[in-house]
């Protein structure tokens, strides 16, 4: 597979650049947010049983932590390569496939909440960046769902192999 961005990079615009780095500047606490919004939910009680907690808000810290360079500099191969990783891992601990996507889903969600709170967009113009700002962010997500599912299958498949 040729290494090819994820999305050529657009001019996101003042607001769309702010709005990036005020996520990469909340991350901790926007993954201790998400943490503490989905250990009482049945959709993820695998990930509160069985992987460890710190794990998992380190893992969602980080992707919001580098938000602007997973969207603009990262490939497609990446991506792959870190969500194969993950999802044979969420293999390896029980984690369900469905609830994998869901945590997958919800982080997106999560973050789409927060910039909703804080974003300011009041002219056309910004409206435009704020919403090159969600299709880049969706592709990522998108992408991550599909790769952390073949990551799974693969673990999935070998398992039964042996």
């Amino acid at each position: 597979m040729v290494a090819t961005p994820v999305q050529p990079a657009p001019l996101l615009g003042v607001l769309g650049w702010r709005l990036v780095r005020l996520i990469e500047s909340h991350s901790d606490p926007l993954a201790k947010g998400l943490w503490e919004r989905l250990q009482n939910s049945e959709r993820t009680s695998d990930y509160v049983s069985r992987v460890p907690p710190d794990e998992l808000k380190e893992r969602v810290s980080e992707i919001y932590r580098h938000l602007g360079e997973w969207l603009l500099k990262k490939t497609e191969a990446d991506v792959e390569h870190r969500y194969v990783a993950i999802g044979e891992r969420r293999f390896a601990q029980g984690v369900r496939l469905s609830q994998l996507q869901f945590m997958i889903v919800a982080t997106k969600e999560h973050l789409w909440d927060f910039v909703s709170r804080e974003a300011l967009a009041d002219r056309p113009v910004e409206l435009f960046q704020e919403l090159e700002l969600f299709q880049l962010v969706d592709q990522f997500f998108d992408r991550a769902l599909y790769f952390a599912a073949v990551g799974f299958e693969r673990a999935e498949a070998a398992a039964r192999s042996h």
